[in-house]
């Protein structure tokens, strides 16, 4: 039964799941916990926690069958592989210095996930690391995932990080488990099998500590029943920390487990009462009470806007960012694009002011501007340019200037259909190479990437820039790249899993859902129109220093996000660098540069990043490094992996 139905969400999250004790009648321990609890799933033990293989070595008399819970008939296969997670025998201590101990974990350990795998689950459930060297564990699990193919292991690791002030009151806890974790899958070499379930319990770390965790691949959190607070009605609820937390796990697709025995007597009482009442012969789970508030948690949820209904799809999926220049784009391209309503918003408000500012009221009816919309597309700058004109009451003359042939015969047909012939000619060329008949008062363009700069809008404004005249406004008048160090174990997968350095030093347009930003974005490199100076290049480079929280504990960084922020005309911007995005605008997705190798960055530590924007006679590209705390190799020297074409 999940928890209910958001429009547009497919997450995983929708399915809660109980933690189950030993038992070697599989049937009744689904139909208890998911027709009498109402859970989707059980995280159940796969064999006899009693069972240890030395032991039975000197006292078996030879059969050689292992304790497993039931056949692999006593169920169907759809009904393992859907309804159970296979719960690997917590007492194993793969690093422990008893070497009989040792034997007997690498052992049982391998035994059960190749039961597991017989079964076809989708997922085992690993015990936590039990010390502070995991290197044994991590060897076993490591050899194992090598053989897998489809089941994922989740590595139990508890929701713990000590405050400085917390750190001496609880020797215990001196271990940021994050670290543990980090420590772990290092050593699997981020093996994409390998995930994380989180135990959340009674107090959580900061929320910068919490936040690192939304880069991580964790696929479940277990709240424990003591995690639980009790409302006035002595039914269980969560802190308003914990409740956020939750619902974030529910935005990420993090799947919900229960786990641990009820102690919110008042609840059962009430449950037990409701059951004699109504006859029911069928016995209530002492645990319906706290899946019923995470249902609660899930369902008075806002629901999705309508922007992030249509990007769901494209989250955290790698795309080559497009090449405007070399090629020509396609008409589905183009339609996305002029969907985006806010972007054509504002544009025309910019081309409003500028056209006030322009032509003074007293000239509104006898001066023509002359407006250059350079790279016109279909022709939603030419509308939105034309509404301006209206909207302001000023004469305006249109030059439409498109390279790309099939776009140009849909602009000489929307010209005839809008009734456009005396007020908008089209210029089937190139902007760089056309010799415009007159200079412009105003030249729009729609030529920015995710990054700013990245479809050379620099170079190709710079070329038209000769037809607007000594006065003239250029829209947009400035434009702002932005960078952030962020954890993105996914798309570090996704990427690793082509095995090559090209995809390595390539940047990716993606719709960045699952990370974790690090810290805030700064300011890379900034561009102005019109250019003043002949002298300067667009080549660029600059020096980021990103100062990690102190209480976010150590993090890893997979590689940088990308925005960034345009000034279209005096206060009239349009961007998505996270802090002043403009609102409801689908047209950009971030960018994503990735490191070769992820770096650890310790809590309070400086990461320094260096970015270059490189010219060359037919193209242009992006290197990359960083130098602490430590150094990276320079990313796509000479443009080698990834470069656009001039």
């Amino acid at each position: 039964m999940p928890l209910g139905e958001r429009q547009g969400d497919k997450g995983e999250s929708r399915y809660c799941g109980v933690e189950t004790e030993f038992n070697d009648d599989m049937p009744h321990v689904l139909a208890f916990n998911l027709s009498s609890g109402g859970f989707d799933f059980v995280i159940a033990p796969l064999m006899d926690p009693t069972y240890r293989p030395s032991l039975v070595q000197k006292d078996s008399a030879g059969s050689g069958a292992l304790p497993f819970a039931g056949s692999d008939l006593v169920m169907s296969p759809s009904q393992w592989s859907s309804h159970v997670v296979g719960k690997i025998s917590s007492w194993i201590d793969l690093d422990s210095e008893d070497e009989t101990m040792r034997m007997d974990s690498e052992t049982t350990l391998k035994q059960e996930i190749a039961w597991a795998s017989h079964l076809s689950l989708q997922a085992c459930l690993l015990p936590s690391p039990k010390g502070t060297s995991c290197a044994n564990y991590a060897r076993c699990v490591n050899q194992i995932l090598q053989g897998l193919s489809n089941m994922q292991l989740w590595l139990r690791i508890p929701l713990v990080k000590p405050d400085d002030d917390s750190a001496n009151e609880k020797s215990d806890i001196l271990v940021d488990s994050w670290e543990t974790w980090n420590s772990f899958r290092l050593l699997c070499e981020h093996h994409s099998l390998l995930s994380v379930a989180l135990d959340i319990l009674g107090t959580l770390p900061s929320a910068n500590s919490l936040g690192r965790w939304f880069g991580e691949s964790v696929r479940a959190a277990i709240i424990h029943t003591e995690a639980f607070l009790t409302n006035a009605r002595g039914y269980p609820c969560l802190s308003k920390r914990h409740q956020r937390l939750i619902t974030g796990f529910f935005n990420h697709s993090i799947q919900i487990i229960i786990s641990g025995k009820s102690v919110h007597p008042q609840a059962n009482v009430a449950a037990d009462a409701s059951q004699n009442n109504s006859g029911e012969g069928l016995q209530r789970h002492a645990l319906r009470p706290y899946l019923d508030y995470v249902a609660y948690l899930y369902q008075k949820m806002d629901p999705l806007p309508e922007q992030e209904r249509f990007e769901l799809g494209y989250r955290d999926f790698l795309q080559s960012p497009l090449q405007p220049l070399m090629d020509n784009l396609e008409a589905q391209t183009y339609e996305t694009f002029e969907k985006d309503a806010m972007k054509y918003i504002q544009y025309q408000r910019a081309v409003s002011k500028a056209l006030l500012d322009r032509v003074p009221d007293e000239e509104a009816s006898t001066k023509t501007t002359v407006l250059m919309v350079v790279g016109a597309g279909r022709g939603p700058l030419v509308r939105a340019s034309l509404q301006a004109a209206e909207e302001t009451g000023r004469k305006l003359k249109v030059f439409a200037v498109e390279k790309n042939p099939n776009a140009v015969v849909t602009l000489h047909a929307l010209v005839k259909l809008e009734g456009w012939e005396n007020s908008v000619t089209i210029i089937s060329s190139d902007m760089r190479h056309w010799n415009a008949p007159e200079k412009a008062d105003i030249l729009v363009s729609e030529l920015l990437g995710s990054f700013g700069d990245n479809e050379l809008s620099p170079e190709c404004l710079d070329g038209a820039q000769r037809f607007l005249k000594e006065d003239g406004i250029s829209i947009p008048s400035s434009y702002t790249s932005f960078l952030q160090p962020v954890t993105a174990s996914k798309l570090h997968n996704d990427i690793k899993a082509h095995k090559d350095l090209v995809h390595f030093e390539t940047a990716y347009v993606v719709k960045l859902h699952n990370v974790a930003r690090l810290a805030p974005t700064q300011p890379v490199f900034t561009f102005t129109h019109p250019k003043h100076s002949d002298k300067e290049t667009n080549q660029r480079y600059k020096k980021l220093q990103f100062m990690m929280p102190n209480d976010t504990g150590s993090a890893m960084v997979h590689g940088f996000a990308g925005y960034f922020d345009a000034v279209l005309y005096k206060d009239v911007h349009l961007g998505i660098e996270p802090s002043t995005a403009t609102p409801n605008m689908f047209s950009w997705f971030a960018i994503f540069f990735p490191l070769r190798t992820p770096i650890c960055l310790s809590p309070g530590s400086t990461l320094d990043v260096h970015f270059w924007r490189c010219c060359g006679p037919t193209k242009v590209w992006y290197e990359w490094s960083v130098t602490s705390p430590t150094s990276s190799p320079l990313h796509n020297t000479n443009g080698r992996s990834y470069w656009v074409g001039l």
